[in-house]
Protein backbone atom coordinates (compact mmCIF):
# COMPACT_ATOMS: atom_id res chain seq x y z
CA UNK A 1 0.00 0.00 0.00
CA UNK A 2 1.04 3.47 -1.08
CA UNK A 3 0.13 6.43 0.94
CA UNK A 4 0.74 10.18 0.17
CA UNK A 5 2.48 11.88 3.35
CA UNK A 6 -0.31 13.38 4.94
CA UNK A 7 -0.96 17.37 5.16
CA UNK A 8 1.00 19.35 7.55
CA UNK A 9 -0.84 19.75 10.92
CA UNK A 10 -2.51 23.29 11.89
CA UNK A 11 -1.11 24.87 14.38
CA UNK A 12 -1.85 23.29 17.22
CA UNK A 13 0.22 25.50 19.86
CA UNK A 14 -1.83 25.08 23.68
CA UNK A 15 -4.17 22.33 22.08
CA UNK A 16 -3.94 19.08 23.79
CA UNK A 17 -4.13 15.98 21.33
CA UNK A 18 -7.39 13.95 21.66
CA UNK A 19 -6.36 11.21 23.65
CA UNK A 20 -8.26 7.85 23.37
CA UNK A 21 -7.40 4.73 25.30
CA UNK A 22 -7.85 1.21 24.21
CA UNK A 23 -8.56 -0.40 27.47
CA UNK A 24 -9.90 -3.76 28.36
CA UNK A 25 -8.53 -5.90 31.22
CA UNK A 26 -9.16 -9.25 29.51
CA UNK A 27 -6.08 -10.32 27.36
CA UNK A 28 -6.26 -11.19 23.86
CA UNK A 29 -9.41 -9.43 22.79
CA UNK A 30 -7.61 -7.18 19.56
CA UNK A 31 -6.89 -4.46 21.99
CA UNK A 32 -2.93 -3.84 20.37
CA UNK A 33 -4.26 -4.92 16.90
CA UNK A 34 -7.00 -2.50 17.03
CA UNK A 35 -4.50 0.56 18.26
CA UNK A 36 -2.00 -0.48 15.67
CA UNK A 37 -4.76 -0.77 12.51
CA UNK A 38 -7.03 1.78 13.97
CA UNK A 39 -3.48 4.71 14.34
CA UNK A 40 -2.47 3.73 10.06
CA UNK A 41 -5.96 4.13 9.45
CA UNK A 42 -6.46 7.21 10.76
CA UNK A 43 -2.60 8.63 9.26
CA UNK A 44 -3.82 7.12 5.93
CA UNK A 45 -7.12 9.91 6.36
CA UNK A 46 -4.26 12.70 7.19
CA UNK A 47 -4.25 12.66 10.84
CA UNK A 48 -1.28 12.57 12.67
CA UNK A 49 -1.02 9.71 15.15
CA UNK A 50 1.04 9.15 18.20
CA UNK A 51 0.43 5.15 19.32
CA UNK A 52 1.60 5.39 22.90
CA UNK A 53 2.58 2.01 24.24
CA UNK A 54 2.04 1.57 27.56
CA UNK A 55 1.98 -2.27 27.68
CA UNK A 56 4.99 -3.58 29.38
CA UNK A 57 5.30 -6.74 26.34
CA UNK A 58 5.30 -4.13 23.67
CA UNK A 59 3.39 -5.33 21.04
CA UNK A 60 2.38 -2.44 19.59
CA UNK A 61 6.22 -1.32 19.25
CA UNK A 62 6.87 -4.52 17.49
CA UNK A 63 3.76 -4.63 15.23
CA UNK A 64 5.12 -1.49 13.64
CA UNK A 65 8.62 -2.70 13.64
CA UNK A 66 10.35 -1.49 16.74
CA UNK A 67 12.71 -3.85 17.67
CA UNK A 68 13.28 -4.59 21.39
CA UNK A 69 17.23 -3.65 20.91
CA UNK A 70 16.27 0.10 19.53
CA UNK A 71 14.42 1.16 21.80
CA UNK A 72 16.88 3.16 23.91
CA UNK A 73 14.17 5.34 25.54
CA UNK A 74 10.54 3.86 26.10
CA UNK A 75 7.37 5.15 28.26
CA UNK A 76 9.18 3.61 30.97
CA UNK A 77 11.16 6.48 30.99
CA UNK A 78 8.74 8.76 30.47
CA UNK A 79 6.43 7.28 33.58
CA UNK A 80 9.98 7.27 35.71
CA UNK A 81 10.46 11.25 35.20
CA UNK A 82 13.41 10.66 33.23
CA UNK A 83 12.29 11.57 29.85
CA UNK A 84 9.83 13.71 28.12
CA UNK A 85 7.51 12.15 25.44
CA UNK A 86 8.75 13.89 22.71
CA UNK A 87 12.49 12.42 23.50
CA UNK A 88 10.51 8.83 23.32
CA UNK A 89 8.92 9.11 20.23
CA UNK A 90 9.70 7.16 16.91
CA UNK A 91 8.40 7.38 13.77
CA UNK A 92 7.39 4.55 11.62
CA UNK A 93 6.91 3.51 7.79
CA UNK A 94 3.39 4.97 8.16
CA UNK A 95 3.90 8.86 7.11
CA UNK A 96 1.89 10.43 9.74
CA UNK A 97 2.32 7.47 12.24
CA UNK A 98 4.39 7.67 15.46
CA UNK A 99 5.35 5.23 18.54
CA UNK A 100 6.35 6.03 22.00
CA UNK A 101 7.91 2.46 22.34
CA UNK A 102 7.42 0.35 24.98
CA UNK A 103 9.85 -1.92 27.15
CA UNK A 104 9.53 -4.89 29.82
CA UNK A 105 10.84 -2.08 32.45
CA UNK A 106 7.45 -0.77 32.94
CA UNK A 107 6.65 -4.15 34.88
CA UNK A 108 8.51 -2.46 37.88
CA UNK A 109 7.44 0.93 37.37
CA UNK A 110 4.33 1.06 39.25
CA UNK A 111 6.55 0.45 42.38
CA UNK A 112 9.06 2.68 41.44
CA UNK A 113 6.42 5.43 41.66
CA UNK A 114 3.54 3.71 44.12
CA UNK A 115 4.90 6.46 46.60
CA UNK A 116 4.13 9.66 44.59
CA UNK A 117 1.91 12.06 45.08
CA UNK A 118 1.31 12.52 41.57
CA UNK A 119 1.37 8.66 40.79
CA UNK A 120 -1.64 8.67 39.26
CA UNK A 121 -1.44 11.43 36.97
CA UNK A 122 2.20 11.15 35.36
CA UNK A 123 0.86 10.39 32.05
CA UNK A 124 -1.25 13.02 31.93
CA UNK A 125 1.32 15.45 32.60
CA UNK A 126 3.52 14.17 29.89
CA UNK A 127 0.86 14.71 27.63
CA UNK A 128 -0.07 17.90 28.10
CA UNK A 129 3.62 18.80 28.27
CA UNK A 130 3.53 17.76 24.45
CA UNK A 131 1.31 20.92 23.91
CA UNK A 132 3.90 23.38 25.37
CA UNK A 133 5.65 23.99 22.58
CA UNK A 134 3.72 23.28 18.55
CA UNK A 135 7.40 21.80 17.57
CA UNK A 136 6.92 18.78 19.75
CA UNK A 137 3.16 18.77 19.70
CA UNK A 138 2.44 17.77 16.01
CA UNK A 139 -0.38 15.39 16.72
CA UNK A 140 -3.77 15.38 16.02
CA UNK A 141 -4.62 12.00 18.17
CA UNK A 142 -2.75 9.71 20.82
CA UNK A 143 -3.79 6.25 20.77
CA UNK A 144 -2.88 5.06 24.09
CA UNK A 145 -2.33 0.98 24.47
CA UNK A 146 -3.01 -0.40 27.76
CA UNK A 147 -1.78 -3.51 29.69
CA UNK A 148 -4.20 -6.04 29.92
CA UNK A 149 -5.49 -5.63 33.15
CA UNK A 150 -6.72 -2.63 35.51
CA UNK A 151 -3.56 -1.62 37.28
CA UNK A 152 -1.76 1.62 37.94
CA UNK A 153 -0.47 1.76 34.20
CA UNK A 154 -4.37 2.01 33.15
CA UNK A 155 -5.32 3.95 35.61
CA UNK A 156 -2.64 6.84 33.94
CA UNK A 157 -4.15 5.98 30.94
CA UNK A 158 -7.77 6.70 32.26
CA UNK A 159 -6.71 10.13 34.33
CA UNK A 160 -4.74 11.30 30.87
CA UNK A 161 -7.91 10.27 28.21
CA UNK A 162 -10.46 12.44 26.47
CA UNK A 163 -12.12 8.52 25.58
CA UNK A 164 -12.07 4.87 25.98
CA UNK A 165 -12.12 2.94 23.23
CA UNK A 166 -13.37 -0.82 24.25
CA UNK A 167 -12.30 -3.82 22.13
CA UNK A 168 -14.35 -6.34 22.85
CA UNK A 169 -13.86 -10.06 21.50
CA UNK A 170 -17.34 -12.10 20.30
CA UNK A 171 -16.78 -14.18 22.89
CA UNK A 172 -18.93 -15.27 25.99
CA UNK A 173 -17.47 -13.79 28.51
CA UNK A 174 -17.69 -10.51 26.62
CA UNK A 175 -20.21 -8.70 28.55
CA UNK A 176 -18.71 -10.01 32.05
CA UNK A 177 -15.70 -8.51 31.36
CA UNK A 178 -17.06 -5.24 29.91
CA UNK A 179 -18.99 -4.06 33.04
CA UNK A 180 -15.72 -4.41 35.22
CA UNK A 181 -14.11 -2.13 33.14
CA UNK A 182 -16.73 0.07 32.93
CA UNK A 183 -16.67 0.28 36.96
CA UNK A 184 -13.31 1.42 36.67
CA UNK A 185 -13.57 4.22 34.33
CA UNK A 186 -16.35 5.69 36.76
CA UNK A 187 -14.17 5.67 38.98
CA UNK A 188 -11.46 7.21 37.58
CA UNK A 189 -14.27 9.61 35.93
CA UNK A 190 -15.17 10.52 39.70
CA UNK A 191 -11.71 10.44 41.31
CA UNK A 192 -9.24 11.64 38.53
CA UNK A 193 -10.73 12.60 35.25
CA UNK A 194 -14.43 14.08 35.23
CA UNK A 195 -14.34 14.53 31.53
CA UNK A 196 -13.89 10.68 31.12
CA UNK A 197 -16.52 9.40 28.38
CA UNK A 198 -16.74 6.16 26.49
CA UNK A 199 -16.27 6.42 23.29
CA UNK A 200 -17.53 3.28 21.53
CA UNK A 201 -17.01 -0.55 21.58
CA UNK A 202 -15.56 -2.33 18.71
CA UNK A 203 -16.36 -5.84 18.19
CA UNK A 204 -13.69 -8.08 17.82
CA UNK A 205 -12.41 -11.29 15.88
CA UNK A 206 -16.08 -11.69 14.90
CA UNK A 207 -16.65 -15.03 12.66
CA UNK A 208 -20.51 -14.89 11.03
CA UNK A 209 -20.30 -18.82 11.09
CA UNK A 210 -20.40 -19.14 14.90
CA UNK A 211 -23.65 -18.52 16.08
CA UNK A 212 -22.18 -17.40 19.78
CA UNK A 213 -20.76 -15.01 17.33
CA UNK A 214 -23.61 -13.89 16.13
CA UNK A 215 -25.53 -13.68 19.93
CA UNK A 216 -22.55 -11.50 21.46
CA UNK A 217 -23.14 -9.22 18.80
CA UNK A 218 -27.06 -8.82 19.28
CA UNK A 219 -26.33 -8.64 23.49
CA UNK A 220 -23.35 -6.40 23.38
CA UNK A 221 -25.49 -4.15 21.20
CA UNK A 222 -29.35 -4.54 23.20
CA UNK A 223 -26.49 -3.54 26.22
CA UNK A 224 -24.57 -0.87 25.14
CA UNK A 225 -27.38 0.55 22.44
CA UNK A 226 -25.59 3.76 20.32
CA UNK A 227 -22.17 2.98 22.20
CA UNK A 228 -21.36 0.08 20.06
CA UNK A 229 -19.71 1.09 16.69
CA UNK A 230 -21.24 -0.31 13.82
CA UNK A 231 -18.26 -1.35 12.37
CA UNK A 232 -17.28 -5.11 13.20
CA UNK A 233 -13.82 -6.52 13.19
CA UNK A 234 -13.99 -9.95 11.50
CA UNK A 235 -11.34 -12.84 12.49
CA UNK A 236 -9.31 -12.80 9.38
CA UNK A 237 -5.48 -14.89 8.84
CA UNK A 238 -3.94 -11.71 7.47
CA UNK A 239 -4.98 -9.51 10.23
CA UNK A 240 -3.09 -12.01 12.90
CA UNK A 241 -0.20 -12.73 10.38
CA UNK A 242 1.09 -8.91 9.47
CA UNK A 243 2.82 -8.34 13.11
CA UNK A 244 4.70 -10.78 12.79
CA UNK A 245 5.96 -8.94 9.82
CA UNK A 246 6.25 -5.65 12.04
CA UNK A 247 3.50 -4.10 9.71
CA UNK A 248 0.03 -2.78 10.22
CA UNK A 249 -2.39 -5.20 7.97
CA UNK A 250 -3.45 -1.87 6.16
CA UNK A 251 0.16 -2.18 4.91
CA UNK A 252 0.62 -5.85 5.04
CA UNK A 253 -2.69 -6.78 2.98
CA UNK A 254 -4.49 -3.29 1.92
CA UNK A 255 -7.84 -5.59 0.38
CA UNK A 256 -8.37 -8.32 2.97
CA UNK A 257 -11.49 -8.05 5.20
CA UNK A 258 -9.50 -7.03 8.04
CA UNK A 259 -7.71 -3.73 6.73
CA UNK A 260 -10.79 -2.41 5.19
CA UNK A 261 -12.78 -3.41 8.43
CA UNK A 262 -10.13 -0.73 10.42
CA UNK A 263 -10.54 1.46 7.45
CA UNK A 264 -14.35 1.88 8.21
CA UNK A 265 -13.80 2.40 11.95
CA UNK A 266 -11.59 4.87 11.53
CA UNK A 267 -14.00 7.02 9.91
CA UNK A 268 -16.72 6.00 12.27
CA UNK A 269 -14.15 7.53 15.03
CA UNK A 270 -13.66 10.47 13.34
CA UNK A 271 -17.48 10.77 12.53
CA UNK A 272 -17.92 10.50 16.49
CA UNK A 273 -15.68 13.10 16.72
CA UNK A 274 -16.85 15.47 14.36
CA UNK A 275 -20.50 14.96 16.66
CA UNK A 276 -18.26 15.78 19.96
CA UNK A 277 -16.80 18.71 18.42
CA UNK A 278 -19.87 20.13 17.18
CA UNK A 279 -21.85 19.40 20.54
CA UNK A 280 -19.12 21.29 22.52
Amino acid sequence: MTMAPPPPPAPRKGLRPRVLVLANQKGGVGKTTTAINLGTALAAIGERVLILDLDPQGNASTGLGIGRKDRRRSTYDVMAGEATLAEVVRETAVPGLFVAPSTLDLLGVELEIAAQADRNRRLRSAIDRLTLDRAEAPFTYVLVDCPPSLNLLTINALAAADSVLVPLQCEFFALEGLSQLLKTVEQVRVALNPALTIHGIVLTMFDPRNNLSNQVVEDVREFMGAKVYDTVIPRNVRVSEAPSHGKPVLLYDFKCSGAQAYLRLASEVIQRERAIQTAA
